[in-house]
């Protein structure tokens, strides 16, 4: 099997810290494209990078995240506005070239994923509640869907799925254990418990979520764990883009934080309502309530 060492993956999760600037919704396009993407990399002056992205998102719906650990983003428009954000955020020479060899994940919608454009600064793109993580320079091992679809099914790999319990219960991939987890911050906590056991039957981690940022943020605190770690590259979206044969080793939707709610495996709108999402979870009426506020802009 051929395995890369981490490179670039991308996705997003979470509220923002501070709102640093909001904009109503531009004409909606006839043919409207999602976008999710990412990037752990240092950043020097967020703010000023906060700038930059409101310059070159006005066309655009969605939410970027900024942190000094880099940045992180879903954003919805018509696919020459979505060409045009992509060719100028990885050739612009405000961004010095930070962003070259973004992997941006793009799929059709039926839904407006959004309502309006908000551009957050953060304390971190990502929070996994641990302190001193750099994921600019340490993660686990990338692994491209083709090759994760063996990998996963090697008998010394435990398959983790590193999302909230609500998310696997919509979707999985069919051998993978669930954490059970409320909250992303939930998750070193199931590692803590279960690292040496892992390490003494000789297993390896292999871990997946939506877009691959919170597997890239756990993996590279788990580096001074002592196993090995591996990530899917570019998450189950990039896994239902890249594998037209995804539905083989995966079992229901996949849920996505925009107006769409859940996809199936070919990236389609499946008609799952957030109500489905979210009865029978413990906090699901808070969730619930959370997000119909943010479907209504």
């Amino acid at each position: 099997m051929n395995i890369e060492p981490a490179q670039d993956a991308y996705s997003l999760c979470g509220s923002a810290d501070k709102v640093v600037g909001m904009s109503s919704a531009p004409p909606v396009p006839a043919d409207i494209f999602h976008d999710a993407f990412y990037k752990f990399v240092a950043v020097e002056d967020p703010g000023t990078l906060v700038t930059h992205l409101r310059g070159i998102t006005q066309d655009l719906l969605g939410s970027v995240l900024v942190a000094a650990e880099g940045v992180n983003g879903m954003l919805a428009g018509s696919a020459q506005a979505l060409d045009t954000f992509e060719a100028m955020l990885m050739q612009d020479p405000r961004f010095q070239g930070k962003f070259a060899g973004m992997q941006f994940k793009r799929s059709p919608c039926a839904t407006r994923p959004f309502n309006k454009l908000k551009i957050h600064r953060k304390a971190e793109i990502v929070p996994l509640g641990i302190d001193g993580i750099d994921a600019t320079c340490h993660a686990g091992i990338n692994v491209r869907p083709a090759d994760w679809q063996k990998l996963i099914h090697e008998d010394d790999v435990i398959v983790i799925d590193n999302r909230n319990s609500f998310e696997h219960r919509l979707g999985r991939f069919k051998n993978a254990i669930n954490p059970q987890v409320a909250n992303f911050r939930d998750f070193p906590d199931y590692v803590k418990e279960h690292v040496e056991d892992w390490k003494t039957q000789g297993k390896r981690v292999a871990m997946y979520c939506t877009g691959g940022i919170r597997c890239e943020k756990t993996s590279a605190w788990m580096q001074g764990l002592g196993l090995p770690v591996y990530q899917l590259q570019g998450g189950i979206l990039n896994y239902f883009i890249e594998m037209p044969d995804a539905a083989a080793d995966w079992d229901g939707e996949c849920f996505v934080f925009d107006n769409r709610v859940a996809l199936d495996t070919h990236l389609r709108e499946t008609g799952t309502t957030l109500d489905d999402v979210y009865d029978g979870e413990r906090d699901g009426e808070w969730r619930l309530q959370r997000a119909r506020l943010l479907q209504a802009g």
